[in-house]
């Protein structure tokens, strides 16, 4: 394993010292825990937007901190979620007088402490609620639905529910958006190499030469199935075929995208499976609003991509043309 780093000790304490030195005139670092960073900019009666997962997935979480997104991350050790006390801080951080909302990947120990970090900040007399994003349909079936994974999905969610907050939306509005964002967002992801954990050292998978695995996790975790390298177009049919289950529910057949790499898959790569993403959905009728290609939610070196399909309302789509700026995704119509 090769990775420039000064020390395992020191890993997230420099990458945080690194990304404040680049947008220190923006975000601060609290100082009650160094592991919750947060935009300076406030605006009292705004609904505050937490977001926070492990380490290891950047630019996701700290990425998305900026005007009209993120007000404050809670970010854990490698692969790991934030402790209660620090997604209690992200939460003191992000508040401004009219309640919080924590945005993250549906995984339980993610769950359990931001339910705990919600708990400790009703006790001190702020108002939290958890939305859990839930995305991969490879995780769980339609029935079991709030029961996936979260994946790329957290971008679209994210940017809606702080859309709403930015436009002055009540606590209970912004909840709203978020639960019909979180209901209409799908995503897929196939792994091709695995990730380091620079820790350890451990991979996340092991993987022939010839094998992907299908319907990965984040994390590594098994998919639906190992099978030989396909090419692009056949690969992204069996991907987008097993969205369209979910897609053809809906009678909106406005749509945005996102391909997302998973920390070492190429551009060139990820514009030939848009390509093939883009072909198919247009076949199926849907209009393709926009698309988001690059790579957000990653794991380190691993090699692969997700297909994130969001099926537009018209609240969602005027959530989602509102301007947004940060270090990592910014949203601007026709720039």
């Amino acid at each position: 394993m090769k990775k420039i780093l000064n020390s395992k000790e020191t890993l997230i304490e420099d990458m945080l010292a690194g990304f404040i030195a680049a947008e220190g005139k923006r975000v601060a670092q609290s100082s009650a825990n160094s592991q919750v960073l947060f935009r300076k900019e406030k605006k009292a009666g705004k609904v505050g937007i937490v977001s926070g997962g492990g380490s290891g997935h950047e630019p996701l979480f700290f990425g998305l901190l900026g005007k009209n997104m993120v007000d404050a991350v809670a970010i854990g050790n490698f692969f790991a979620a934030p402790t209660p006390g620090t997604v209690l801080e992200a939460i003191k951080q992000a508040d401004q007088g009219a309640g919080v909302i924590c945005l993250f990947g549906n995984y339980a120990g993610d769950v359990l402490n931001f339910d705990m970090g919600v708990e400790l900040a009703e006790m001190g007399d702020i108002k939290a609620y958890n939305l859990p994003i839930a995305d991969d349909v490879a995780s769980a079936g339609k029935e079991e639905q709030r029961e996936r994974r979260g994946i790329a999905g957290d971008l679209f969610v994210i940017k809606e529910v702080a859309a709403a907050a930015a436009q002055g939306c009540s606590l209970e509005e912004c909840l709203r958006v978020g639960e019909s964002a979180n209901q209409r967002i799908f995503s897929i992801g196939v792994g091709i190499s695995p990730g380091t954990n620079p820790v350890n050292g451990q991979k996340n998978f092991e993987l022939a030469d010839d094998e992907i695995e299908f319907g990965l996790g984040i994390h590594g975790e098994p998919g639906i199935e190992r099978m030989k390298m396909l090419d692009a177009k056949s690969l992204v049919q069996r991907m987008v075929d097993k969205l369209l289950i979910e897609l053809m529910l809906f009678e909106e057949k406005e749509v945005i995208v996102c391909i997302n790499g998973l920390g070492a898959t190429t551009h060139l790569e990820l514009y030939t499976v848009n390509h093939e993403v883009d072909k198919l959905l247009r076949e199926k009728n849907f209009n393709v609003y926009d698309t988001v290609v690059g790579s957000i939610c990653t794991t380190q070196e691993m090699a692969g991509f997700s297909i994130t399909v969001q099926v537009l309302t018209e609240e969602l789509k005027e959530m989602y043309q509102m301007d947004a700026y940060s270090p990592c995704y910014f949203h601007k119509e026709d720039y």
